[in-house]
């Protein structure tokens, strides 16, 4: 399903933060555009608001192009 929603690459224990863009998200992952992608962890927490509700996915990056990276909710 296409989307278009700011989201939070957290990672580092929460320590670290990079902003992403929520391109395409299905009931088992989602596609992101990021700044770099090879800067992105291979694991992470996803975050995004939906709504008035700030929903978290932990994550793995399945694939990374350009500046995307598809990623499987864990």
């Amino acid at each position: 399903m296409r989307t278009l929603k700011a989201g939070k690459i957290i990672f580092n224990r929460g320590a670290s933060v990079l902003d992403c863009t929520v391109r395409d998200i299905s009931s088992g992952g989602a596609r992101l555009e990021v700044g770099q992608p090879v800067r992105t962890p291979g694991d992470f927490v996803l975050e995004f608001t939906v709504g008035n509700e700030v929903r978290r996915f932990p994550c793995a990056i399945t694939w990374r192009r350009k500046s995307e990276v598809g990623v499987i909710f864990t």
